[in-house]
């Protein structure tokens, strides 16, 4: 079996084996297509999928310029990227994270957005002790990023003084290492080394995400340009199937809505 998992920026479609099939994009979606992709090829050892990151924007446009098979993104399309053909493999909940050692255990959402605007500086504010608040965020163009800005911030910006990362692990290390800081992060992500906090009184469950009472959630989406075929196909209907929904409900995402694509 040859297994290929690159962690790296996009490459050249005609730097890989005519066999292969390069997924890339979304570092949120990346992790769950790297256990989808060693799956499939278990089952089929002769298929090659090499999955990438570079985030969403970045794969969306390695899929319109075919330096990649398909793309991952953890965003909406924009109105200039619908022409592209696109599914969603799962949904997934955007999760407030703090340090254990954090006493605060709920934040409205008006709260998140002065936070993350900078208006409300320290843990006193909220109840907690007397601390700058550090901020953690995504870097610009990430899928996480752009998620959390349309499903949260609304006309508010992310403060420039935000310390940002390149993927949820990231800001999920920096959180673990630091007791003043607050970061957001996927919910499949969640570890007991950080605390999950609830949103306007509501628990981050995949329970709450589904009956729609907790309102932070989004699409991981493949993208291709056109109708997918050959090996492309043969992944994506492997990655709807039930097995491969299973696969991803077991890392805590919640199945996909579209059932068996389309």
């Amino acid at each position: 079996m040859v297994l290929t998992l690159s962690m790296g920026m996009l490459t050249a479609c005609s730097q890989a084996p005519e066999s292969a099939t390069i997924v890339a994009g979304s570092t949120s979606v990346q992790p769950y297509a790297e256990i989808l992709a060693e799956e499939y090829m278990v089952l089929n050892p002769d298929a090659v999928i090499d999955i990438q990151g570079g985030g969403s924007s970045a794969g969306i446009t390695a899929t319109k310029t075919h330096s990649a098979d398909i793309g991952m993104s953890s965003r909406a399309l924009k109105d200039e990227e619908k022409n592209l053909w696109n599914v969603e493999i799962a949904k997934d909940g955007l999760v407030l994270i703090v340090n254990p050692k954090n006493p605060i255990q709920n934040l409205t959402s008006d709260q998140i957005r002065d936070i993350y605007a900078a208006t409300i500086t320290d843990w006193s504010q909220l109840g907690g002790s007397k601390s700058k608040i550090n901020i953690i965020a995504r870097e610009e163009g990430s899928g996480t990023r752009s998620a959390f800005t349309e499903l949260l911030m609304g006309e508010k910006e992310i403060t420039p003084k935000a310390i940002v990362q390149d993927s949820n692990g990231a800001v999920r290390q920096l959180v673990e290492d630091d007791p003043n800081a607050i970061g957001f992060i996927s919910l499949g992500l969640i570890t007991d080394k950080v605390k999950a906090l609830h949103l306007d009184g509501v628990e981050a469950t995949r329970e709450n995400i589904m009956n729609g009472s907790y309102s932070l959630s989004r699409q991981f989406l493949f993208v291709t340009d056109g109708e997918p075929t050959g090996l492309d196909k043969k992944f994506i209907d492997f990655t709807l199937s039930s097995e491969g929904q299973k696969l991803l409900s077991n890392e805590g995402l919640i199945p996909s809505a579209e059932g068996e694509g389309k």
